[in-house]
């Protein structure tokens, strides 16, 4: 507790790292305000039916990423989304079309075009998505919360408030992350995540309180789990298999250069938390067809305690960890930067027998991290069908909230140790470090 308190001075005491602590908290509450306003034309008070219709599938995480801002018909409603879907696409298009390639090989200059582009796409996609945003507050249900009075107005308003507002919260990000603490983009999604915890908690809690029965006693067991699964991710996050490198000397003059040992990390979990993203995408679509086709199959995959669905769920989790990992991992260049470094493994040729040798120990080590993670995925599931828990906490069980959740403080948490290093101050940590990761938007987070 005193080496704590200790720890808390010494960041305090920094005066930098204390401006970039006041500054990212100033722009955080900048943006929970934000979702609290609702869009014109809408009465705030008749909201309850799209309140109850984000609970599940894709809206619901949504709606949860965004902080509850969708279910309000907030000018925030998108929230950073829009620019997550154009940072993916465009992060699969420089690794699949040789010219993107080419262009984000060119260093800085290349990252600025690369970025330009993606806000560009950015104000594309959002248009979209506040069409369709449109769309489902004028269905069924929900169309009762539009004030006829601003019929007219309406649809402009909207997409221009919503488009904008996505633009400004993409701001925010950016400048979170030039003068803030940690990836700004990643940080907002994690504050929409944490928003609704608390309301979760106290669901919980009265639920089991009046429940009776020892309910109390089963809050307490899912706390003790919840601390449990929260290390558990710590671990798939922060695990590392260390592949030993040597480097051969050099001579140049009287100084000698290289001859040291490393080694190179490789990510037990490369891939973050895009395969849980693309799979809940997957698992989506059948509820879309089912409304064109009418078919009742479609409830496998909107309940996610049913079997059907945790099967077919963990299944496309553990393909899509082995395909984007296969697409953002290059054993091949890898062998080629050693090589041009005068770096190789003990016992293995320079070349491709590196890149061979590296790719068949990322095939292994991939295997229990994509099981470990399609695990983590229906853990919300498992724990509303043994538990009989409240569906708004068993998300934070697993799954992507969670996930992102643990890998964004780790990030943040290893900024601020280095922080502390870098003016000869004791880590977080009383024993080893942090290891960091650059917490992205798309990448676990």
């Amino acid at each position: 507790m005193k080496k704590s308190i200790q720890t808390l001075k010494n960041i305090w005491s920094i005066e930098e790292l204390r401006n970039k602590i006041m500054f990212t908290l100033f722009l955080i509450f900048i943006y929970r305000l934000g979702s609290f306003i609702v869009l014109p034309g809408i009465d705030p008070n008749k909201l309850a039916n799209l309140s109850n219709s984000t609970k599940n599938g894709m809206l619901g995480l949504l709606d949860a990423f965004v902080g509850g801002a969708f279910s309000k018909a907030s000018i925030f409603a998108l929230g950073i989304m829009p620019y997550i879907s154009a940072s993916i696409f465009m992060q699969l298009i420089t690794i699949l079309v040789p010219q993107m390639a080419k262009v984000q090989k060119e260093g800085e200059s290349g990252r600025k075009k690369i970025n330009q582009w993606t806000r560009y796409l950015t104000v594309i996609v959002t248009a979209f998505q506040a069409a369709a945003y449109i769309g489902y507050l004028k269905s069924a249900g929900n169309a009762e919360a539009l004030l006829p009075s601003y019929a007219s107005y309406f649809v402009v308003s909207t997409v221009i408030l919503l488009t904008t507002g996505t633009l400004f919260v993409m701001w925010l990000g950016e400048k979170i992350t030039d003068k803030g603490l940690g990836n700004g983009t990643s940080i907002i999604i994690m504050m929409g995540i944490l928003a609704r915890l608390p309301q979760a908690f106290i669901q919980e809690w009265t639920s089991r309180a009046t429940r009776g029965g020892g309910g109390l006693l089963i809050f307490l067991i899912e706390i003790a789990f919840l601390v449990a699964i929260i290390m558990g991710l710590i671990l798939l996050i922060q695990g590392t298999r260390k592949v030993p490198v040597n480097y051969a000397k050099q001579i140049v003059g009287n100084r000698q250069f290289g001859g040291a040992r490393n080694f190179l990390p490789l990510k037990v979990n490369a891939s973050g938390v895009m395969p849980i993203i693309f799979a809940q995408a997957i698992l989506f679509l059948p509820t879309i067809f089912s409304g064109f086709t009418g078919g009742g199959w479609a409830k496998y995959f909107t309940d996610h305690t049913n079997w059907v669905y945790m099967i077919v769920y963990s299944i496309c989790v553990i393909a899509f960890t082995f395909l984007y990992t296969a697409l953002i991992f290059n054993p091949k260049q890898m062998a080629e930067d050693l090589k041009r470094n005068n770096g190789f493994i003990p016992g293995v040729k320079p070349g491709q027998p590196t890149a061979d040798y590296i790719g068949t120990i990322m095939d292994r080590i991939t295997l229990p991290g994509a099981v470990l993670l399609a695990f983590v995925g229906i853990l919300p599931g498992l724990f509303q069908l043994v538990f009989k828990t409240q569906q708004a906490f068993a998300t934070f069980y697993g799954g992507t909230s969670l996930l992102i959740m643990v890998a964004v403080i780790l990030d943040t948490l290893q900024q601020v140790e280095t922080q502390l290093l870098m003016r000869q101050y004791d880590g977080l940590m009383s024993s080893g470090r942090i290891q960091g990761r650059q917490a992205s938007a798309v990448s676990g987070i």
